[in-house]
């Protein structure tokens, strides 16, 4: 406890606590100009790193996909459906269980528990590793998996070729997210940039090597983002260790890590329904694919489409963070009104970025798809396949930065529920009876997604409009110190 008040009193290393933002609680809601642009300045100084750090991580499985784009559909669909398996199966509950972090480390330094950080990153190291182990067995089995499910038997087994060569890069992705999130929730991202910018430039010089100049073939692919995650992963844990912007909030290994593991999975399991319920729905998309009539150019097509959004996704999922940060921060110091500042703001950025992003998705329709292949069928169905693209993105966008609001007040276990039914109860039956009943293809299940995220985005806002800061404030107070309430706390939000 002695500790813990030590602690408190500490100033923050990183950004220092404004006095006028503490006085900003009186205003009762209103904000001036210049409260305005502040917040604005704070989360794009924040956003901005996130944003070229996650090109750069997601850039890892472009560059895949584009060098085993070039071998013919049928590695190219095999790699795609690997890869679409690899994510609904195993990373989309990485991220999940890893997004708690977003709550308790971003609430504890928002409180200025700055030691706490480092356990709560422990806590989370230990619970996803052991989550990683029978999800790689999953992974073994990918092909049998597959063609169970009656997918194209070619497609399947190339692709459970494929996804055994990814198994080592799951168990790099677990100590990736926490360290990322860690070092995201102090407001301390610019490090990511380099992490990630190393790891991608060996990733692009890997690829070339195991895929055109050994018998790999394009399970080289693989190979090399499994290597590429483990060199991402490792200089962060080097950066957190001996980097002196970490010497309050990394205090070495803690026996503590171990006593608060019920709480923590009390909250990253709805984290990671939350999350993987969308997750499973995009990916979704590229599995019924192979249902459709000449399965490899929709898979293909598809897989395309998903890479093409995900890529995009990379901005505002940027200004998700950022704002997850904030409000998570702004909670954990007791300033409710900063919070909801910080939530309109975020709203208002994400809003412009998706509306530019269309725009410019619908203009360079004819000429992305050469990125991937050099077969005019193809490159002319996504095309088509864009004008879709643009307008998911936009709600895609929206859902994105309410969902990071979500997270960093801690109320996950609503934004599953909300999930689960705008993407299963509206968008994939939607999807299904557009491109099956109604013939309509792979567009057919790209607008079942936008009917899903239309929901998703409508229900998270209605939410959040009716969120009482305040009351938020006291659960943020509950979990960061730990009193009886906290695990309460975390089972309700």
């Amino acid at each position: 406890m002695a500790h813990e008040e030590q602690s408190a009193g500490l100033e923050s290393p990183l950004i220092p606590v404004l006095p006028q933002e503490h006085a900003l609680q009186s205003t009762k809601g209103r904000f001036t100009e210049g409260e305005l642009f502040g917040e604005l300045k704070k989360q794009l100084l924040l956003a901005g790193p996130l944003v070229s750090s996650n090109f750069l991580l997601f850039g890892m499985q472009v560059i895949s996909v584009m060098y085993v784009g070039h071998l013919g559909e049928l590695s190219l669909a095999g790699a795609s459906m690997a890869t679409s398996f690899a994510s609904v199966t195993g990373l989309s509950l990485i991220i999940g269980m890893g997004s708690a972090l977003d709550t308790f480390c971003g609430q504890s330094y928002g409180a200025k528990q700055y030691h706490m950080l480092g356990v709560h990153m422990q806590r989370a190291m230990l619970v996803l590793l052991l989550a990683c182990i029978p999800l790689a067995t999953i992974w073994f089995n990918a092909g049998h998996i597959l063609k169970f499910f009656g997918q194209d038997p070619e497609i399947a087994t190339a692709a459970g070729n494929y996804a055994r060569f990814l198994i080592p890069c799951i168990f790099a992705y677990a100590v990736q997210q926490c360290h990322s999130r860690f070092l995201q929730t102090q407001n301390n991202v610019v490090p990511m940039i380099a992490t990630t910018g190393i790891a991608t430039l060996v990733h692009l010089l890997l690829c070339w090597l195991l895929i055109y100049k050994t018998s790999l073939g394009y399970r080289g692919a693989a190979v090399a983002i499994s290597i590429s995650y483990w060199i991402n992963a490792l200089l962060l844990v080097v950066y957190i260790r001996v980097s002196p912007s970490c010497i309050h909030t990394w205090t070495g290994f803690s026996k503590e890590a171990f006593h608060g593991i019920p709480n923590f999975i009390r909250l990253s399991i709805p984290s990671a329904i939350m999350i993987s319920l969308e997750i499973w729905s995009f990916e979704m998309m590229v599995l019924l694919s192979g249902f459709l009539p000449n399965p490899q150019l929709e898979t293909s097509v598809l897989s395309i489409s998903l890479n093409t959004c995900s890529m995009l996704y990379m901005i505002p999922l940027a200004f998700a963070g950022a704002a997850s940060t904030r409000v998570s921060n702004q909670l954990g110091a007791r300033q409710p009104q900063l919070a909801r500042l910080a939530v309109g703001v975020a709203l208002c950025i994400v809003v412009t970025e998706g509306i530019v992003a269309a725009a410019i998705l619908i203009l360079g329709r004819k000429v992305w798809g050469y990125c991937y292949s050099s077969e005019k069928e193809v490159v002319s169905y996504v095309g088509q396949m864009l004008i879709l693209v643009a307008v998911s993105h936009f709600f895609d966008g929206l859902q994105s930065v309410l969902s990071g609001i979500i997270r960093g007040s801690g109320q996950q276990k609503i934004g599953a529920y909300v999930n689960l039914g705008a993407y299963y109860l509206m968008g994939i039956p939607t999807a299904i009876l557009l491109a099956f009943l109604f013939h309509i293809g792979g567009k057919g299940l790209w607008m079942g997604i936008i009917v899903a995220l239309f929901v998703q985005a409508l229900s998270l806002a209605i939410i959040i409009l009716f969120t009482d800061w305040e009351k938020e404030v006291k659960k943020a107070s509950d979990r960061v110190y730990n009193t009886p309430t906290a695990s309460n706390a975390s089972s309700v939000s």
